[in-house]
């Protein structure tokens, strides 16, 4: 399986990530599954907006780097700007698992803070409550289980 996040903290949240939903789907890909919306703090400066955020499990035969090009031009279509890391953006497309595959070159897989991130294991957990994370092996409850008390009192399903 193939996990993607999508998530925004600018302008109408919700229809930027239906409209990444809808571009995606022009792209050859197929959404199977579609995690609920999640609202969280925005990292590392809570005094940014919050975050909503979803995970979708996808099929494609696009390759990894073919998707992550495809996930920029959306962001990107969607008037996202070159800006400083973890500034509020309108669209934000990140590869979560592809297939369990691990590459660390042009492309780093699995994402490498997906682990440590409220936003991405909560709705992941969602959608597969058996995922184990392809490098540590960790099952998603576990890593859930090694968020901070913080992290899950500041998460909301909407």
């Amino acid at each position: 399986m193939i996990y993607i996040g999508i998530g925004s903290n600018l302008g109408n949240r919700k229809k930027n990530i239906e409209k990444a939903k809808f571009r995606i789907t022009q792209n050859k890909v197929n959404i199977i599954n579609c995690s609920n919306f999640y609202e969280s703090l925005s990292w590392p400066n809570i005094r940014h907006p919050k975050f909503l955020n979803i995970v979708l499990k996808i099929d494609t035969n696009l390759t990894p780097l073919e998707l992550i090009k495809v996930c920029k031009d959306i962001e990107k279509s969607l008037g996202r700007k070159e800006s400083k890391r973890n500034s509020p953006r309108v669209c934000d497309i990140d590869i979560l698992d592809y297939k369990k595959k691990t590459i660390n070159k042009k492309i780093i897989l699995p994402h490498p803070r997906l682990h440590q991130r409220n936003f991405v294991l909560l709705p992941l957990f969602e959608l597969d409550k058996s995922w184990k994370h392809p490098v540590s092996k960790n099952h998603i409850k576990k890593l859930i289980k090694y968020l901070p008390n913080r992290d899950i009192r500041s998460i909301k399903q909407i």
